[in-house]
């Protein structure tokens, strides 16, 4: 199993930038994925960053503004977030997909941090 910590979240003003940051605890060494969802007000759950491999994958709504980048070493993954504006308001979550078996089949499990506020103001 693995634990998600994230931090870096607050209040910034349009134009600004902030940094996300989330540790996993635990059975780092099965972790194939990591990323950024993120959950505004009456909205589902949406994908904003991932880095398999090596490989990343962005919304089309924050690319060339966030880079999302993993230290393996340290199990973490960050979010850089810059040109931030209100329509980027949301809880964001860190995700995590660690790998394992299911009646002797491999697998993938899915893990969620708490989530942190990022609120851009106009």
């Amino acid at each position: 199993q693995v634990q998600l910590v994230e931090s870096g979240g607050g209040l910034v003003q349009a134009g600004g930038s902030l940094r996300l940051s989330c540790g996993a605890i635990g059975d780092i060494s099965r972790i194939t994925a990591m990323g950024w969802y993120r959950q505004a007000p009456g909205k589902a759950r949406d994908l904003v960053a991932t880095i398999r491999s090596g490989n990343t994958k962005y919304a089309d709504s924050v690319k060339g503004r966030f880079t999302i980048s993993r230290d393996y070493a340290k199990a973490t993954v960050s979010l850089q977030m810059n040109s931030l504006n209100p329509e980027d308001t949301a809880v964001y979550y860190c995700n995590a997909y660690v790998s394992g078996y299911v009646n002797g089949a491999p697998a993938e499990f899915e893990y969620w941090g708490q989530g942190t506020q990022v609120t851009v103001s106009s």
